[in-house]
């Protein structure tokens, strides 16, 4: 997949997912540009490598649910960069509570950056792309958003709006060249699962046909080809990468 010419936008990409994904869009040939929320030195790294591959990478710092810092995040972008084709929503949080004991502040924050974050970073991008009547736009949704899962109320939510939302940007972007998808992975290996009980991995495996976690390339490459002219002809719908757990 050629991605040469192309400049990537991947939110959370200084670790986990996203930071295969800014690694595979720029071993494709993409400038990237890295959000990310946290310790500037993981995001400063993933510039580092796409640099070393001849890539042009730009770091910047913003929280995805505050409005404002996200418009003038691609503001800065775009004028830095000079355009951005491809917008990676992959920034996400987890709170993990059963419902009758989640408190309300786990709630709105996963809301806030899972979905808000979604719409925030969705509606600035979009502009551009309108204009240029080109674009790729690739959400991040779960398995978890499909088929639910208890004492993950507040991210299953999140994650199930993300596909409704999907949609219908799909259908309002279509006449001018966008095409809106997302993916819904399955139970990953990253710095979160890697700290889960012996047992809870067990189960997990016991529900994926294929049996065993995917890796954050297994994502990647599937956003990767979402991004990709390959699938220039795909729009609104969700790609399921979790092993057979969705069929």
């Amino acid at each position: 997949m050629n991605l040469e010419g192309r400049t990537a936008l991947i939110t959370g990409a200084s670790s986990g997912i996203g930071r295969t994904m800014a690694l595979t869009f720029a071993e494709a040939g993409a400038d990237i540009i890295i959000n990310y929320i946290g310790p500037a030195r993981d995001a400063e790294e993933v510039a580092d490598k796409v640099r070393a591959m001849g890539r042009r990478a730009l770091v910047l710092e913003t929280d995805v649910s505050d409005t404002e810092a996200v418009a003038a995040m691609v503001e800065k972008a775009a004028k830095e960069m000079g355009h951005i084709d491809i917008l990676v929503n992959n920034a996400g949080i987890t709170r993990d509570g059963l419902l009758l004991r989640m408190k309300e502040s786990d709630w709105d924050a996963v809301l806030a950056i899972n979905l808000k974050g979604v719409f925030n970073c969705t509606k600035a991008v979009l502009k551009y792309m309108m204009k240029q009547r080109y674009g790729r736009i690739i959400s991040i949704s779960s398995v978890v958003g499909v088929n639910g899962n208890a004492g993950q109320t507040n991210y299953a939510a999140a994650k199930a709006g993300i596909i409704g939302f999907t949609k219908s940007v799909a259908k309002e972007a279509a006449s001018r060249g966008i095409t809106a998808n997302a993916i819904a992975p399955g139970f990953v290996k990253t710095n979160m699962t890697a700290v889960l009980p012996e047992k809870t991995v067990a189960a997990m495996l016991a529900a994926i046909p294929l049996g065993r976690l995917g890796e954050t390339e297994d994502i990647a490459k599937a956003a990767l080809f979402l991004a990709s002219d390959a699938a220039s002809y795909i729009t609104g719908q969700v790609l399921h990468v979790d092993g057979g757990m969705v069929m």
